[in-house]
């Protein structure tokens, strides 16, 4: 077992609670518990730790949204996400990731600030979100080359697919059960590409299965809480989420 004091050991307990809680009700949320995470553990065994309770929320997500995916979005993010996987994965087998998660969180914030004004020119104008496929296409580009990269160096694509269904105006029933397949698959595939560069031992394999209960608890508050949100309320949790992981990024 990896050597905690006592107040790292509630740090990672709270952040366990928050990948259950991102994962079945508010996906921007799933930037805190990267943030918890690199703050008590080293980055890159962070990275294998939180990817492994990552995926148990998964499957709770996948069990309680699975029906509600829109796959011809997630195909049309598929090359680029893999595009930005494998560019993460190089990266992180032989580089310090600090100044890369400064530009990540100046996307981010670009990211955010691009879409409240298309909102706020969109109700100035009255007019209908409309989105052309060339424009579809650049925009499933950008955002999921960002993710894949993001997602493989420091599991922190939740903000960027985040922002992506957001300016899609993605409902949020579609927005859970799309963002539950995309990460389930994600996820998984990034597994053999961190095992074979030896991040998952021992140490870390024993300290998840403390802290699996944790996400299994968080899931279900989570799943109670979707049930009685609404669309603006849902919005404005994601994008101030969004905001405040790409300060941490930044910072």
């Amino acid at each position: 077992m990896i050597e905690l004091l006592p107040w790292g050991w509630v740090v990672l307990s709270l952040a366990a609670v928050a990948v259950g809680l991102a994962k079945t009700a508010i996906p921007g949320g799933g930037i805190l518990p990267v943030a918890l995470f690199a703050t008590v553990l080293p980055a890159r065994t962070s990275t294998a730790a939180l990817l492994l309770l990552l995926i148990v929320g998964d499957m709770f997500a996948l069990i309680a949204y699975r029906r509600h995916a829109h796959w011809p979005s997630l195909l049309r993010l598929a090359p680029a996400v893999l595009v930005g996987l494998l560019a993460g994965f190089a990266f992180l087998a032989i580089g310090d990731d600090a100044v890369v998660r400064r530009g990540i969180a100046v996307i981010l914030l670009a990211m955010i600030a691009i879409t409240l004004w298309r909102r706020w020119r969109q109700k100035r104008t009255h007019a209908a979100t409309t989105e052309t496929d060339a424009h579809g296409l650049i925009a499933a580009s950008a955002y999921g080359g960002l993710a894949g990269f993001t997602t493989m160096v420091a599991n922190a694509a939740g903000p960027v697919m985040s922002m992506y269904f957001l300016a899609m105006r993605t409902p949020v029933q579609v927005f859970l059960g799309t963002s539950a397949w995309f990460f389930a698959i994600v996820n998984l595939f990034k597994v053999p590409f961190l095992a074979g560069i030896g991040l998952f031992d021992g140490q870390v394999l024993l300290m998840d299965a403390v802290l699996v209960p944790l996400v299994v608890l968080g899931a279900f508050a989570g799943l109670w809480l979707a049930r009685r949100m609404e669309q603006k309320v849902f919005d404005a949790i994601v994008i101030a989420l969004t905001v405040l992981g790409a300060v941490y990024l930044l910072f």
